[in-house]
């Protein structure tokens, strides 16, 4: 086993950060052979994890998830922070830069039932219960029938909820699913075509202090450049809609052969209108097919479109 460095690893403490957490950690010991024990975790609780009566969306949106965290990295208390991509702001607090990726899961959302096999099948009036304003308009899209309510709380409670009948259907991250050993809660898959990932669902991000050299090294072994390409992309796409958890935007960005492909999404809050545009070029201009996806959307978006 090889001389390791001590580096902490900053986490929120719910189930699923803890998961994507150890997994950082088993990469990093797989690709160095370094001590597990020389890599410990520190569990901060932030702002987001406190909120559970009222969307996040009310109370300031995605970096509620990432104050906490970003203040322990700057101070040194940790060395980098580990994020589910899709909470991380499109702007962040200089001194932080993403470091990268690790390799991506499954970017597709589960439909969940314990009464019904389908989002199809659900009767109208049915309650579908998420956190997600983007899985909200676009169940209104397809079911403007159906009742849509909000549903907070990490996976486990989520479920639990669903158990006592408070909603008769939820939407969750399959990737999430995946990691928490899940899966098998899941009715039926929803296709990307009729249900666009939120930017960054599936990918998790690691961020660290923008000049620390020794960490960024360390990291290089365990970073996966087809997911940096894409949310490269994403994120450039989400920059340029000023989106945050505010707005119902969704956005997918993938190889197709050689090609990078961006998918962009953005719903009214009721579903009643959608817009949609698609790019592809080299991955190498990643940012640049992002961005023209976003500007296309916003030009082509009239006045309060987003607007809840």
């Amino acid at each position: 086993m090889t001389s390791s460095p001590t580096l902490v690893i900053g986490t929120r403490g719910s189930p699923l950060a803890l998961a994507q957490a150890h997994e950082t950690q088993d990469r990093l010991v797989a690709a160095h052979s370094w001590a597990i024990e020389n890599l410990p975790l520190s569990i901060i609780k932030t702002t987001g994890d406190a909120i559970q009566d009222r969307p996040l969306s009310e109370a300031g949106g995605k970096g509620l998830f990432t104050k906490e965290l970003d203040i322990a990295l700057l101070e040194g208390a940790i060395d980098l922070a580990v994020h589910s991509a899709k909470d991380l702001p499109t702007t962040l607090p200089e001194g932080i830069v993403i470091a990268g990726f690790l390799p991506r899961e499954d970017v597709r959302d589960a439909f969940i039932s314990h009464r019904y096999n389908s989002l199809a099948e659900l009767p109208p009036g049915a309650v579908v219960g998420s956190a997600s304003l983007r899985r909200q308009a676009q169940v209104r899209r397809l079911r403007p029938d159906l009742k849509v309510t909000l549903l907070r709380g990490n996976v486990q409670t989520r479920l639990s909820k669903l158990e006592r009948g408070e909603v008769d259907a939820t939407l969750l991250a399959m990737a999430g699913l995946r990691r928490l050993g899940l899966t098998d809660h899941v009715t039926a898959m929803l296709d990307t075509d009729d249900f666009l990932p939120a930017v960054g669902q599936g990918a998790i991000a690691i961020a660290i202090r923008a000049e620390d050299a020794r960490v960024r090294e360390s990291l290089q072994p365990i970073l996966d450049a087809a997911t940096a390409h894409a949310l490269a992309a994403e994120r450039a796409f989400l920059t340029i809609l000023d989106g945050s958890c505010r707005t119902p935007i969704a956005g997918h960005a993938r190889m197709v052969g050689d090609e990078l492909e961006i998918r962009g999404l953005v719903l009214r809050p009721d579903g009643s209108e959608t817009l949609e545009t698609v790019r592809r070029g080299s991955p190498d201009d990643a940012v640049t097919l992002g961005r023209e996806v976003g500007t296309e959307l916003r030009t082509r978006m009239p006045a309060g479109f987003l607007a809840i």
